[in-house]
């Protein structure tokens, strides 16, 4: 319904409306694809169906929640009262349904594996931390696609090496655990996820501090407000502006070094554990 409303109202989109409107096909398309599967009781054949099925679940009910937000921020704000303002604002609610029929499909999912006692990664609090760190890393690697952002200044390349240094483990920690060789790993893989952890939140920690200092603060050639970039005007441009870039970024990071911080702690808390559980030896 997204996808439909968006491509009826017959107007210039821009990137912006573009890329949203991929990212319902997309949805849409995949879960049919999930569907068909189910209905003639193929998953059997595909050992690692219902993970992954449950991994798609996951980022889509994150990718449908984000075209909401982002879509109406960026763009139904621009248009004018009419129809197709109308037509725009039920996508919006659409897409905002389907995000929360994806997380209830999760729940639902999480709720089973205690009831049958299986278990799928993504379905654990260390596997939706990572799948909200990567899904986060890549929204930032959506706006760091303008250079201009920072190939002014060495301090923010430093930031998107960052984000790409950090996004690598993280998706390697995913495909780990859902082809269970996590216990292929040299050491115990909890310690192993532990050190990684704690190199991603300094990492993020340095990322925003430098953000936010070379992006908004004069003293460093930065913008502190909106109104300095020549391209924040309040007419339909149907992109976001220089500024806004910048900002979604900042956010961005903070809300993923939030989901590092919150993962380190879990996993010092399973290496304390296992720590105690260890023989000591008189």
């Amino acid at each position: 319904m997204s996808f439909s409303l968006v491509a009826d109202m017959g107007i210039h989109r821009g990137y912006i409306g573009n890329w949203f409107m991929c990212i319902w096909c997309f949805c849409c398309a995949m879960t049919l694809i999930i569907l068909t599967v189910e209905l003639r009781r193929l998953p059997p054949e595909f050992p690692f169906f219902w993970c992954l099925s449950n991994t798609y679940a996951c980022y889509s009910a994150l990718l449908c929640l984000s075209a909401s937000v982002i879509y109406s921020i960026t763009y139904i704000h621009f248009l004018p009262y009419g129809p197709y303002r109308d037509q725009a604002i039920a996508a919006t609610a659409f897409s905002c349904i389907a995000s929360v029929f994806y997380a209830m499909e999760v729940v639902k999912m999480w709720e089973r594996c205690k009831i049958y006692k299986t278990t799928c990664y993504v379905l654990t609090m260390p596997g939706l931390l990572k799948v909200l760190e990567t899904f986060m890393a890549g929204i930032i690697f959506s706006f760091i696609i303008n250079t201009t952002l920072y190939l002014h200044q060495p301090a923010l390349e430093w930031c998107v090496a960052v984000y790409s240094i950090c996004f690598i483990p993280a998706a390697l920690a995913i495909l780990l655990n859902l082809g269970e060789w996590e216990y292929r790993l040299p050491g115990p893989f909890p310690l192993f996820q532990l050190v990684l952890t704690l190199l991603s939140v300094l990492l993020y920690i340095s990322a925003l501090v430098l953000w936010l200092l070379y992006q908004f603060n004069e003293e460093f050639g930065g913008h502190p407000q909106r109104s300095s970039d020549e391209h924040c005007r309040d007419e339909l441009t149907y992109d976001m502006c220089t500024w806004d870039q910048r900002l979604a970024v900042a956010v961005l990071t903070a809300i993923n070094l939030l989901a590092y911080v919150a993962e380190l702690v879990y996993w010092a808390r399973q290496v304390s554990v296992e720590t105690k559980a260890l023989p000591r030896v008189s």
